[in-house]
């Protein structure tokens, strides 16, 4: 069929560009790419054993959300993010989820029957995801705590119906967790410190509490604060 090797290819190289993108956010936000580190696109290539284009791609990829900055003629770095970066990054998914809520309350299709078979199995993965995050969380382990976390917000902002916001929202909280994670990684013990009201979270929204939701999202922006300026500071 005329074409057809050509999507094939295409195809291929997209999937490899995005495998490698996620591979390469998964080394930073678990602080095994440290802040300010620098490599090539030929160094990755290497390690991963693939051609340089799909890695060039994902490298811009990564830099476009923030978490690569590119080095003109020499490479990329990871980003270093200040404090003042993570307070503003708290508060624009602050901004974010209050809309979401805001929306909710008034009505929006959203959380708007929990006895929905589709909408009541969607909220009790979504839990199900809060209670792994909220178990790592006490434990202190951090980097299952960030992919689940990580999944428990994607699932969480999809029952709210625009796939553009749950993308962007995505984004600022993966961003938030890498800033987080430079920080993070340097006090020695995390058991208890991290926060863990996922489920009371999910709770109030199948309630339609959005102002109970509202409260436990404030909370956690306060305790996220706290903490990674107290980090900051020790």
């Amino acid at each position: 069929m005329p074409g057809s090797s050509g999507i094939g290819a295409a195809v291929t190289r997209s999937t490899l560009r995005q495998q490698i993108a996620d591979a390469l956010r998964d080394e930073v936000l678990a602080g095994r790419l440290q802040p300010g580190q620098a490599f090539t696109v030929k160094e990755i290539a290497d390690q991963y054993g693939v051609s340089a284009t799909p890695v060039r791609e994902a490298l811009v990829d990564l830099s476009a959300q923030g978490l690569l900055e590119a080095d003109q003629h020499r490479g990329f770095r990871v980003r270093e993010y200040s404090l003042a970066d993570f307070r503003g990054l708290v508060e624009a998914r602050s901004l974010v989820t209050d809309g979401m809520f805001h929306a909710l309350g008034k009505g929006h299709r959203g959380f708007q029957d929990p006895a929905d078979p589709r909408t009541a199995a969607a909220l009790a993965g979504v839990r199900r995801r809060g209670q792994e995050a909220q178990r790592a969380a006490t434990a202190g382990d951090l980097i299952v705590l960030i992919g689940y976390d990580l999944r428990f917000w994607r699932e969480l902002c999809a029952l709210y119906g625009n796939d553009y916001l749950a993308d962007f929202l995505h984004r600022l909280r993966v961003q938030s967790w890498v800033c987080a994670v430079q920080r993070l990684r340097l006090l020695p013990d995390l058991r208890g410190r991290l926060w863990a009201g996922h489920t009371e979270l999910v709770d109030a929204l199948t309630r339609r509490d959005t102002d109970t939701a509202r409260a436990v999202v404030a909370a956690y922006d306060a305790h996220s604060l706290a903490l990674i300026e107290g980090a900051a500071e020790d």
